[in-house]
């Protein structure tokens, strides 16, 4: 599927879309979209190979879970595609992601503006914290560790098909103190599943504040390539060597990637509420409004009209 525009300008996109959604709804994951803005656009606009969205463009409403008498049930995975042999899969691994993730669909054509206006809507698909019905999602991932070993089985029942296409993982550092992290790598480098890679969006924050206010991690590049992993280490925010790092050989191992990014990459207003950045609500109107000239200006956009909120 082509898209005209290139990976800055959909990572560009991605932050002015989180941004506008959580200024017209009194708060959103911006940190987010600060950090993995530039992984996100880089997976769908180039590194991926995905066919065109088998999902209308506009997400139907809820449709219930799966059950004998709901014939009808999909998963969100649609809008990445079908699930042809040729074609790479993506697993979206930290699901509070999402409305980043629903910014990216949109900026690459893969679903429409109105999709993003359903966001945590009673009866819609576009959930907060993404399911498995919810755009360009597989699987549940709810549980922070779960998307590497659902990736890896994937990828080991691919490799034994002789598929061609790859198995990618958008994972948050917070999964570093998931214990089945590293049973999925440990059984991915003994099973030899080289068409397995993650991209990991290393900001050093979750909900309760800075990663090591929580648990220290100390040095996870180390311990992924210990479990057996090839491991490399880059600026999130750097496109280039997002390029050079997926094209690191990775011969009978998965390869992990650390995207290091910052929480507040182009919106350093977010500085002020530093280390609590996980989901950020205004604290006042007048924070409201200077938040929003402030991060608009920086962006390059005009303040968002606050004076017709979506809900």
């Amino acid at each position: 599927m082509h898209n005209a525009k290139t990976t800055a300008e959909v990572a560009a996109g991605i932050r002015k879309r989180v941004f506008v959604h959580a200024m017209r709804n009194n708060g959103g994951y911006l940190s987010q979209a600060c950090s993995a803005a530039e992984q996100l656009a880089f997976l769908y606009n180039e590194a991926l190979t995905l066919g065109a969205p088998t999902l209308p463009p506009v997400p139907p409403p809820f449709g219930g879970v799966p059950a004998a008498d709901n014939p009808d049930y999909v998963t969100g995975a649609g809008y990445n595609g079908p699930a042809a042999p040729d074609y790479d899969r993506l697993f979206i691994a930290p699901a509070h992601y999402a409305l980043v993730a629903y910014a990216t669909l949109v900026e690459v054509g893969r679903m429409d503006d109105a999709g993003l206006e359903m966001f945590n809507l009673d009866g819609s698909s576009v959930e907060m914290i993404g399911a498995e019905h919810s755009p360009g999602m597989e699987v549940h991932n709810g549980t922070l560790g779960i998307g590497l070993s659902t990736a890896a089985g994937l990828a080991w029942g691919r490799k034994r098909r002789s598929e061609a296409g790859q198995v990618c993982v958008f994972m948050s550092d917070g999964e570093v103190q998931e214990g089945q992290t590293w049973e999925a790598v440990q059984a991915a480098a003994h099973h030899r599943i080289d068409n397995l890679w993650a991209l990991m969006d290393v900001n050093d924050q979750q909900c309760d504040g800075a990663m090591d206010s929580v648990m220290e991690v100390r040095d996870i590049a180390a311990k992924f390539r210990d479990f057996g992993a090839v491991c490399v280490e880059v600026d999130a925010h750097d496109l280039d060597a997002l390029r050079e790092a997926r094209a690191t050989p990775h011969p009978g191992a998965p390869l992990i990637i650390l995207a290091r990014s910052s929480p507040t990459q182009g919106m350093s207003f977010l500085q002020r509420r530093f280390p609590r950045l996980h989901y950020v609500r205004f604290k006042s109107d007048d924070e409201r409004a200077e938040m929003n000239a402030s991060i608009a200006a920086e962006l390059g956009i005009d303040p968002v009209d606050l004076t017709s909120e979506a809900h």
